[in-house]
């Protein structure tokens, strides 16, 4: 807590106004009101947590059932500054809390938590209860200022002229991804009035441009087992590897293992990056080999490119003909032991060079935000302005997918709504 003389009456020492109602919103507005504050959550839809709805493809993988250290490494984006923030409330903490307010969990591959239900609004309700029933009152508006005097937050001016005092104010904006949702930057513009610095939003966990033409061929084209490799060209190392779900679209391509691929593109430069997906991940390229000579061999008289039908989705098979130089039309007889070894090597690193990230409007999550090292690790308070804290995507911390995210939002909603 701030040891700054607050400026407010008495009639506001115990008020918090907490700015937005999403996950770490909603998790700071419940704790601090626990604590005995008066707490008012300003969200500027009509419905809270909006974009809690539609993580997970709309199931919410909630947090990732890992140590606190696994955390911290699945965190890319100043992931050690969120360590007491994980270590006083971690991912056991989140499963526990959530199965205390009736929401039953499971664990998926790679300990990815979600709702027994699979409906994300069981983990919205169970937010928006925890916060009514602990007192919070919700107000729909937009605040456009924050009010500052000698150096302390004493409350929020909103949008249509009101002012609204209090004691401490939480920002909980979210970054500026999917805007429909109410995530539209409106935190950074209240930082920076704060004199914090904010460091430059950028898509993270994003779907990715592709400069090859013949993506839009496979457009709508799921891959479920599918490994992947990136490499940055600038440094010519491998930056990742995943095994997993990908798809094909007419930009490019996304999917989970995209999306956590894209967080490791930290500097992103037109053709930096090159991604080779192995279609036959199981199989070595002897196997592979020795697949094709035992089905060109049933299929003799056939063209390869109806021959491939055995092996790749038909929206593929064009595209890797022309990759490793084999002609559609060729009959399987007649294929050479160097052209089944340029399939061979098409099909085990399909090549793509990335162009860039789609806008930041469709990233799942905004990197970039309110630096950390201008707010305090274990309470989130702000080092510049007393009774001004931060949680949530609007601090410049973001994580691989995996449930991590929210894990941040839950953890950072938590430290504030403690100690505010």
């Amino acid at each position: 807590m701030s040891t700054s003389p607050h400026p407010n009456s008495m009639d506001n020492a115990l008020t918090v106004i907490v700015v937005g109602g999403g996950a770490a919103g909603l998790m700071a507005a419940g704790r601090a009101a626990r604590r005995g504050y008066r707490v008012t959550v300003v969200e500027r839809n009509a419905r809270p947590a909006r974009k809690v709805m539609i993580t997970g493809k709309g199931r919410c993988n909630v947090t990732n059932a890992c140590s606190v250290q696994e955390c911290v490494a699945q965190t890319p984006g100043n992931g050690r500054f969120l360590y007491s923030a994980f270590s006083a409330f971690s991912p056991a903490d989140t499963m526990a809390f959530f199965e205390e307010q009736g929401v039953p969990l499971k664990i998926e591959r790679g300990n990815r938590v979600f709702p027994v239900s699979d409906k994300a609004v069981d983990i919205v309700d169970a937010l928006v209860r925890y916060a009514k029933n602990g007192g919070v009152r919700f107000v729909t508006g937009r605040v456009t200022q924050l009010c500052i005097e000698d150096g302390v937050c004493t409350g929020v001016m909103l949008e249509d002229g009101q002012r609204l005092e209090a004691y401490a104010v939480i920002v909980c904006t979210g970054g500026c991804s999917y805007p429909v949702t109410g995530s539209t930057g409106d935190g950074y513009a209240l930082a920076q009035q704060a004199g914090h610095t904010v460091i430059p939003p950028r898509p993270s966990l994003a779907p990715l441009v592709i400069q090859e033409d013949w993506c839009r061929d496979a457009q709508g084209l799921s891959l479920k087992n599918s490994a992947l490799t990136v490499t940055d060209t600038v440094i010519g190392k491998t930056v990742y590897t995943d095994f997993g779900e990908m798809l094909f679209t007419h930009f490019g391509v996304s999917g989970p293992m995209i999306l956590s691929a894209a967080a490791h593109m930290r500097d992103m430069q037109a053709g930096r990056y090159r991604l080779s997906i192995d279609l036959k991940p199981a199989l070595t390229p002897e196997q592979l080999d020795a697949r094709f000579v035992r089905e060109f061999e049933e299929q003799k008289n056939t063209c390869v490119g109806n021959a491939m039908g055995a092996l790749l989705p038909r929206s593929l098979i064009g595209s890797v003909l022309r990759l490793a130089g084999v002609a559609g039309e060729v009959k399987c007889h007649s294929v050479t032991r160097e052209q089944r070894r340029a399939l061979c090597t098409t099909l085990k690193a399909l090549p793509l060079t990335v162009e860039g990230f789609r806008p930041i409007a469709e990233a799942i999550v905004t990197a970039g935000g309110v630096s950390t090292k201008e707010l305090s690790a274990a309470t989130m308070e702000s080092k510049l302005v007393g009774g001004l804290y931060f949680a949530g995507e609007v601090i410049d911390v973001d994580a691989y997918t995996g449930g991590f995210n929210l894990q941040i939002a839950f953890a950072t909603g938590v430290a504030a709504g403690e100690h505010v």
